[in-house]
């Protein structure tokens, strides 16, 4: 795993110091190695940090040139088809001179072309420079594990893994943009191409971007989409073990996959479902696999070392407990400045402190991360089902009035106000937001600065649902395409690289993924009164048999009761209201806060507040 950047402009570039200081911005991300490149010209300047993982000889160094010197990539990622690719390019007369994977996608690129990205299986972001057509061609993968922003402006395009590294420029703008705001404060992050910061596009997952030089036009276009539902199951005619044995095999072969690397490789078991099939594929694939378990003390309920323990036991793994030290609030402006686009999401701490206890052991581990949003495994899924059945025949104005008088009545906070207000939405086409932080009429009271504001998140969210007919179909889709790579794999992506490790996910191997959209019913997901059923079936023909199929525990801490007094209550409270610098209303701050100690649901709301507070006064971003 690397960190990547780069610029292209149409007249040279004047200062160049800022490439190198946006890209050891990012060290965190490859302490391994380091590389800058010039065009002679001095208008192309590519830089990167390399984590060395495939290749740890100096032939694996980037940026790299092909043979011709033409075309020149900065790459992050692993492609996990790159032997298979290797030989069909070798038997095309292509010579290569590292056994990395990034000589083999330099080699596609200048066969294939720009069409080469739908050969990879892979986790990716990366930059090719090709002088020849003199264009910039960026592209991500199909679920979005790998980051990548970019700026168009001046004349240039400027990419990279973070935004910490873009901001390194010195004329780079640092305003919020308060659409994006709009929608960090409703669902927990910014969606799609939007970004946090005003003139900042992320590429979305799936996406290309083709920029050329001498016009100083751009180009975005979407390469890979989710499949539509296969006619056999939309009519219903599956068979149950046939998808069984197909999702055995494709997750097997994705683990044997990603278990290559040149490095040592483990596996994160917290004991659960997902964790526990890539551990029973691993040693399959492997003589000797170890695994990795994280014990909080002091915290029984977020405790899972007795889960994991069955299954290393059973498997015969190479078991490691491991015990995080006490959570101090002094993380939190860690972890404020490596979010570098904030998201609301306070697990982002236990999965920091795993990270940090694994990289001692390890660089590269296998998680669980996908099967949820594949698999139907998320608690909303079967409340929803069950909504549509019981709920779903009210008239709809009855429906919308309960919605209105939950929002009016009920406080902020108050367990089960989010799922009323979701009963305005229409079943047949939308997907309620269950999740909601702040509601429309919250933000209102919240931002304190309205000349600068207007409720645009629901418009944009009601825009990105897909059109489906199935319930569960539009939900799951909705996640994976906005839940997944815009919290989820961000929050694993930026603290797992801020220490140095390496996280891969045999779930989101596309394959995996196109078969679960394409293949598997909905009833196979999740129904009313279940959830994850095809993966449970397939822990019953895998797992011991005193394994517990039913146990979901999410990853998280005890937030809401580290609220209720001490250093966290006093950090937070200071944070919020200690300073007039701050764009959120101190009354409406004041409310939450009470409200929390009252025993009200808003820690996860004040933990947004707080995070985005010591973002923006970390990196000086004005409003």
């Amino acid at each position: 795993m690397c960190g990547i950047m780069g610029i292209v402009s149409q007249t040279p570039v004047a200062d160049r110091r800022w490439l190198v200081a946006g890209r050891d911005a990012m060290r965190h991300r490859g302490p391994d190695d380091a590389g800058e490149w010039w065009s002679a010209d001095g208008c192309i300047g590519l830089a990167h940090r390399r984590l060395s993982i495939i290749d740890l000889t100096p032939t694996g160094h980037q940026p790299m040139l092909d043979a011709t010197g033409q075309i020149c990539i900065v790459f992050n990622g692993e492609i996990y088809n790159y032997l298979e690719l290797k030989k069909e390019l070798q038997s095309l007369g292509h010579a290569f001179r590292s056994t990395s994977d990034t000589e083999v996608v330099l080699a596609a690129y200048h066969e294939w072309g720009t069409e080469f990205i739908r050969h990879l299986n892979g986790m990716f972001a990366f930059g090719i420079y090709d002088q020849k057509k003199r264009c910039l061609f960026l592209a991500r993968d199909r679920a979005g594990e790998k980051p990548l922003f970019y700026r168009i402006a001046n004349r240039s395009i400027s990419f990279a893994s973070e935004l910490k590294a873009l901001m390194a420029a010195p004329d780079f703008p640092r305003r919020v943009d308060p659409d994006a705001l709009d929608c960090y404060l409703t669902y927990g992050y910014v969606p799609g191409a939007r970004c946090i910061l005003q003139g900042v596009n992320k590429l979305p997952p799936a996406h290309a971007l083709l920029f050329d030089l001498e016009s100083g036009q751009s180009r975005v276009w979407r390469y890979w989409h989710l499949p539509d539902m296969d006619a056999a199951v939309a009519a219903d005619q599956v068979d149950e073990t046939s998808l069984l044995d197909t999702l055995e095999n494709l997750l097997e072969d994705a683990v044997q996959r990603q278990l290559v690397a040149d490095v040592p490789v483990g596996v994160l078991l917290s004991g659960g479902v997902d964790s526990s099939l890539v551990t029973a594929m691993a040693v399959r694939a492997a003589a000797k696999v170890s695994t990795f378990t994280i014990r909080f003390p002091g915290y029984g309920l977020y405790d899972e070392t007795d889960h994991a323990r069955l299954i290393a036991r059973h498997f015969g793994t190479e078991h490691v407990e491991l015990e995080a030290a006490d959570v101090t609030v002094d993380l939190l402006p860690v972890l404020a400045r490596q979010f570098d686009e904030p998201i609301v999401d306070s697990s982002m701490i236990p999965t920091y402190l795993v990270s940090k206890l694994v990289r001692q052991h390890c660089t590269v581990v296998l998680g669980g991360d996908g099967g949820d949003e594949l698999f139907g495994g998320y608690g909303h899924y079967d409340r929803l089902l069950w909504m549509q059945r019981w709920l779903g025949g009210f008239p709809q104005g009855v429906r919308i009035s309960l919605a209105r008088a939950a929002g009016a009545l009920l406080p902020v906070g108050f367990k089960g106000r989010n799922w009323l207000q979701g009963l305005a939405v229409d079943l047949k086409r939308g997907v309620p937001l269950i999740a909601s932080c702040f509601d429309q009429g919250m933000r209102r009271r919240l931002i304190a600065r309205q000349d600068s504001w207007s409720p645009v998140a629901e418009a944009i969210r009601e825009g990105r649902v897909p059109q489906t007919a199935d319930l569960l179909q539009r939900a799951t889709r909705m996640d994976f395409e906005n839940y997944l790579p815009e919290d989820i794999l961000v929050k694993v992506d930026r603290t797992s690289m801020l220490n140095s490790l390496e996280v891969r996910a045999p779930f989101l191997d596309y394959r995996i993924i196109e078969f679960a959209f394409g293949k598997v019913p909905s009833y196979l997901k999740a129904t009313p009164t279940s959830r994850k059923v095809l993966l449970k079936k397939l822990a019953e023909r895998l797992l011991p048999m005193e394994f517990d199929h039913q146990r979901k525990q999410g990853f998280s801490i005890p937030l809401g009761s580290w609220l209720q007094k001490g250093p966290w209550k006093q950090f937070f409270h200071e944070t919020l209201l200690g300073s007039n610098d701050t764009l959120f209303n101190r009354k409406c701050v004041k409310g939450l806060l009470d409200g929390q100690a009252k025993g009200r649901a808003n820690s996860e709301r004040l933990f947004a507040l707080v995070l985005f507070e010591l973002w923006r006064r970390e990196y000086k971003i004005s409003l």
